[in-house]
């Protein structure tokens, strides 16, 4: 892979070679992966390899999503999303600790979480307990030789750096998100990612506009019809020096997807033309 390749986020549903040749027809090579836990079996890691062997695609990271989160609005991601909920976290933890397995076993380097939004408050027990969780997440990680990646979104970029700090692991990254930044009307996008540009090594490109009404997220949008601001994203990542992939992101389905995502990849082309950062 070379830095500012094009991808994309992609399931793998029941036939991983099948899903990883539309990433190819999109032409398009690299690509994030939402695997689930069906592949988390013991014959699971194999299959997936020898699905990207075939297809020549690179996986840059594993998403670890977990059985009943939703993202409805605001209270609900509070109450259902992540690592921050205490009745689920024992086998969240768990399912994190296996999917960072998957994640060594295909040879990717990162796997990534929504964590649920982070405490503002440092010194309440929370907090705290969530640094500790995640420092031991890091430390399985780290013996697999992975990264485990935050992605942005819940939390302000200033709440997301002091915890990064406070759980003070190596192997703590950063998959930035612009569009959630957006979405839960946590920041400004360009700003933030600014400010946690030495953590970055994955990037979403992904669209969307703040919300409108209290409670309630934000609207993605097809790239370049939000509010990111497309051109400085891909200046501000070449100016923190991000080396990664661009991993196009659109969370709706069927055709209207393809069309948006094809969008996406001539937008992406061009301004990589214009700001120089073609290979």
């Amino acid at each position: 892979m070379k830095p500012f390749d094009l991808g994309v986020i992609t399931g793998l549903g029941d036939a991983p070679a099948e899903s990883l040749k539309r990433v190819r027809e999109l032409g398009l090579h690299t690509a994030q992966l939402f695997p689930g836990e069906k592949y988390l079996s013991a014959a699971g890691p194999e299959q997936v390899k020898k699905a990207l062997a075939e297809t020549g695609v690179e996986a840059t990271c594993v998403f670890c999503g977990f059985p009943g989160e939703r993202y409805d609005d605001i209270p609900t991601v509070r109450r259902t999303v992540g690592l921050v909920p205490r009745d689920t976290r024992v086998a969240r933890v768990q399912l994190t600790r296996a999917f960072i397995d998957f994640t060594a076993e295909i040879a990717c380097p990162n796997t990534a979480a929504h964590i649920g939004f982070i405490p503002e408050d440092s010194t309440a027990a929370d907090y705290r307990d969530l640094v500790k969780v995640v420092q031991e997440i890091c430390d399985h990680a780290a013996r697999a030789g992975r990264n485990f990646c935050l992605e942005t979104g819940q939390e302000t970029a200033d709440v997301l750096l002091r915890f990064i700090e406070d759980v003070a692991r190596p192997n703590l990254k950063v998959n930035f998100d612009p569009a959630n930044m957006l979405l839960y009307g946590s920041g400004e996008p360009i700003a933030a990612l600014k400010l946690l540009g030495q953590y970055v090594v994955g990037a979403h490109c992904k669209d969307g506009k703040r919300p409108t009404e209290q409670d309630k997220l934000g609207h993605e949008m097809p790239l370049g019809q939000g509010d990111v601001g497309i051109e400085r994203f891909l200046a501000t990542l070449n100016q923190i020096g991000y080396k990664g992939a661009l991993t196009i992101e659109r969370e709706i389905s069927g055709d209207q997807q393809r069309k948006d995502i094809l969008a996406a990849i001539a937008l992406l082309e061009s301004v990589k033309e214009k700001l120089g950062l073609k290979s």
